[in-house]
């Protein structure tokens, strides 16, 4: 099917909640959503089928992550865990308990070693993703935290605040590198580029900004949006940004110039969540409607 840019290819409809998050396996063939119904899904990529229903969460889930190397799901919970499936078999593996409050997000380093995982208990928590020990508690933030991410070599973590920072953290030692202050409302989502280059977080003062990952200056601020911004994720080549928004639209920008290059309006709720097939030929979405959207991404 067509593939270009901005089409629209498939529509997955299972959840019965709204869905929060959204992630490619490596390989590109399975699709992972988390929703408020307290599962997570596996969808054929190829087909849209519905491979599995995960149902061991007690509360909403937040956030999904395939480790890098293929081996691990993740799941993160408003029920204060996270868990960690074996990604072949969808085997639970390991229930993460540490967090005082609601797990909003989680990610694997890019090495696979690390779980990164972010709470509104305020604190980054860092685990070791073959045992599941908790390694170090980040504390810093004054408020929810909303997104963690990884810099490509894993030696940074990024994580997104209600208090409308974005903090830089070493992952080595755990120690505070930055806080990169300008957002005017909670920031929900950050990004790092895959070439090192960028860092993107995304905002409900209805912006997303651009920071020089290396430098933390401020590059660029991206103002179409017309409500809060919940989430922004990179194409594998880098020169893409997609965003999503509670105006239901996810927009795409390229990263050098700033420029809007295109608007999809085809979800009917808050989009909350989007991510780009490592293989660069799709982009999903994921929405209050309930639905997961396959979009195409070839430029």
């Amino acid at each position: 099917y067509d593939q270009r840019l901005g089409t629209l290819l498939q529509t997955l409809e299972g959840h019965s909640g709204w869905v929060s998050s959204v992630a490619f396996s490596p390989n590109s063939t399975l699709l992972a959503s988390a929703s408020e119904d307290k599962t997570v899904r596996l969808w054929n990529v190829a087909t849209g089928a519905l491979l599995q229903t995960l149902e061991e969460h007690s509360g909403r889930v937040w956030s999904v992550a395939f480790s890098p190397d293929s081996k691990l799901l993740a799941s993160a919970s408003e029920d204060k865990t996270i868990q960690v499936w074996d990604a072949a078999t969808v085997v639970l593996l390991q229930t993460l308990k540490g967090h005082s409050s609601r797990v909003r997000s989680v990610a694997f380093s890019p090495d696979s070693k690390l779980l990164a995982s972010a709470s509104e208990d305020k604190t980054v928590r860092l685990w070791d993703a073959a045992t599941g020990a908790l390694l170090q508690t980040l504390e810093g933030h004054s408020g929810w935290v909303f997104s963690v991410a990884f810099s490509p070599d894993s030696r940074q973590l990024a994580s997104a605040s209600e208090d409308k920072t974005v903090r830089l953290w070493d992952v080595a030692n755990g120690a505070l590198l930055q806080t990169l202050k300008g957002h005017s409302r909670w920031v929900r989502s950050v990004a790092f580029s895959p070439d090192s280059k960028l860092l993107a977080s995304a905002s409900e003062d209805k912006t997303i900004r651009l920071w020089n990952a290396a430098t933390s200056v401020l590059l660029q601020t991206l103002k179409k949006h017309t409500s809060r911004v919940w989430s922004v994720a990179f194409s594998p080549d880098s020169k893409l940004l997609a965003s999503t928004s509670e105006d239901k639209t996810v927009r795409l920008w390229n990263t050098t110039t700033g420029i809007l290059l295109q608007t999809l309006t085809r979800h009917s709720g808050r989009v909350s969540s989007v991510a780009f097939s490592p293989d660069s030929r799709l982009l999903a979405s994921v929405s209050t409607d309930k639905t997961v959207r396959l979009w195409g991404a070839a430029t």
